[in-house]
């Protein structure tokens, strides 16, 4: 199992990986934010969805789900359709232009991450892919649930 101390070193190493998205980010055409990247993804991956399923997977707010998907809709990268078993809910799904723009941003990140890790070994790449991908499904897909809260520490008189 492992100890509060490796994962608070963890923690630390975490909260800086917000910088090298930010990075890689860098390397998309302004029209595709890294926000409309990663919806497209979860489109892709998952397949078709309603906003709030979108919404819960994407770990945001509904309103900003709903403003990339408007935006990704005017794009014309998805489609929005009604729900055949609920008339007042929408189907969301990548078009096949959706699908061509993901692939691009796809291989643009590729590139510019492939720049970043020139001096890394294909298998130490493997290797942090593969710890990333379990470190993910630890957390069941990226649905949120409540974070355990650790017990009151008793106050010392």
């Amino acid at each position: 199992m492992a100890t509060r101390e490796r994962c608070e070193d963890l923690v630390r190493t975490l909260s800086a990986l917000g910088a090298v998205s930010r990075g890689l980010g860098r390397a998309l055409p302004q029209e595709c934010a890294p926000a409309s990247v990663s919806t497209l993804r979860m489109l892709s991956q998952y397949g078709q969805m309603r906003t709030g399923e979108l919404s819960e997977r994407l770990g945001v707010d509904m309103s900003v789900t709903s403003r990339h998907v408007a935006y990704l809709a005017e794009q014309g990268w998805i489609e929005r359709r009604p729900d055949p078993h609920d008339k007042r809910s929408r189907l969301l799904s990548l078009t096949p232009a959706g699908e061509a723009v993901l692939g691009e941003a796809s291989s643009l990140i590729a590139e510019a991450l492939a720049d970043f890790l020139h001096d890394w070994a294909d298998d130490e790449v493997t290797q942090l892919a593969t710890l990333m991908a379990r470190l993910r499904e630890s957390f069941d897909d990226g649905r949120p649930r409540a974070c355990p809260r650790p017990a009151p520490v008793p106050a010392t008189s």
